[in-house]
């Protein structure tokens, strides 16, 4: 809710109409509000083809502590504006010209990557798959309150933090299991190559690696570049 400041005469401040400049919003909000934007505040992009749901939208977000990045009319601005400086969450309207939400979204998501909210003041099964498939994180139905949008903020954007994590944690561990391979094959080489047990040769692959301060799988892959050079000399048919 609004405060108003000491003195202010709340009825003579109307709320500007359409939002083709986002700076118009901006300087209605932030004389709405009191003070910056907390630490914890989210830049959010806009978009939406009706004016007066855009300007509410606009309005929302900065009155609930956050930052307004944007406020497209159609799914083309949204791409052209979050693109080179991708905001922390979309707030995308379904039905726009030009690029409708889905195709807004889709065509970002090769560029950045972007918790979003779709609304819409309809809805369809075929929706609901479409936006899973795109990964949105929330489906609001119009017209949007003040009171709906800080937990379907804090949802999505803990939603796309958790899987970004889980994403982050299963390209390591695949990271880690190809190293393990490279490292197993380095040790069976090395064991072969000077006639000690695997576990020796591991041993040794370590104390190098410590005395270069090197990582193992370094270590590792030079010890396999190495073999592939005696195996040309192995190879009687090289002579």
């Amino acid at each position: 809710m609004s405060v108003s400041t000491p003195g202010e005469n709340r009825d003579t401040k109307k709320p500007p109409t359409g939002i083709s400049r986002i700076s118009n919003v901006s300087k209605y909000v932030q004389d709405e509000t009191e003070g910056p934007p907390s630490p914890s505040s989210l830049r959010i992009a806009i978009a939406d083809a009706n004016d007066e749901d855009r300007t509410a939208l606009s309005r929302h977000v900065q009155v609930i502590g956050h930052v307004l990045h944007s406020a497209s009319r159609n799914g083309r601005e949204l791409v052209d504006a979050c693109r080179h400086d991708a905001p922390d969450l979309m707030i995308v309207d379904v039905r726009m010209p030009q690029m409708d939400g889905f195709e807004a979204i889709e065509a970002l998501s090769k560029h950045v990557s972007v918790p979003t909210i779709l609304v819409s003041g309809h809805t369809a099964p075929e929706w609901i798959e479409r936006a899973k498939s795109l990964g949105v994180m929330a489906f609001l139905m119009k017209p949007v309150s003040e009171l709906h949008l800080p937990p379907a903020i804090a949802l999505a954007r803990q939603h796309f933090d958790e899987l970004r994590s889980l994403r982050r944690e299963a390209a390591e561990l695949r990271l880690a299991l190809d190293e393990r391979k490279v490292i197993e094959r380095a040790k069976e080489a090395l064991a072969i190559r000077v006639r000690v047990t695997e576990a020796e040769a591991y041993r040794r692959m370590r104390t190098h690696a410590s005395k270069e301060n090197r990582k193992l799988i370094e270590v590792a892959r030079r010890i396999l570049m190495g073999e592939e050079v005696f195996k040309v000399f192995d190879n009687p048919a090289s002579e």
